[in-house]
């Protein structure tokens, strides 16, 4: 998926319209409806800034926006919501399996 597609999915997710969503991310009220089409539609890209500002409104990492590869990208969103401890504990656990998947090239 590219940016495009991922905003549009993390816009209808959580239920706002393009309008809403370019507003509430600070875009022009008169253009806002305009721009977040053009950016979904892939026909233009928003800058790195515009794209903290969304992905905080969305409730999404924005990294998540720019993850090319749909498996990271979900884990990326998994990790997001977890709480500090689940955090910790995955941490440790994806962290032991790196160990034991890796010693062989040590």
């Amino acid at each position: 998926m590219m940016i495009s597609e991922r905003l549009k999915v993390a816009r209808l997710r959580v239920g706002l319209s393009q309008e809403k969503l370019g507003k509430l991310a600070g875009i022009d009220p008169t253009s806002a409806s305009a721009r977040m089409n053009q950016y979904e539609r892939g026909k233009h890209s928003p800058d790195y800034r515009l794209m903290c500002k969304v992905a905080e409104i969305l409730n999404m990492p924005v990294s998540w926006f720019y993850t090319q590869d749909d498996d990271m990208a979900r884990l990326q969103e998994i990790f997001f919501n977890l709480s500090p401890d689940a955090r910790r504990d995955l941490l440790a656990h994806a962290e032991a399996t790196g160990q034991n998947s890796v010693s062989g090239f040590a």
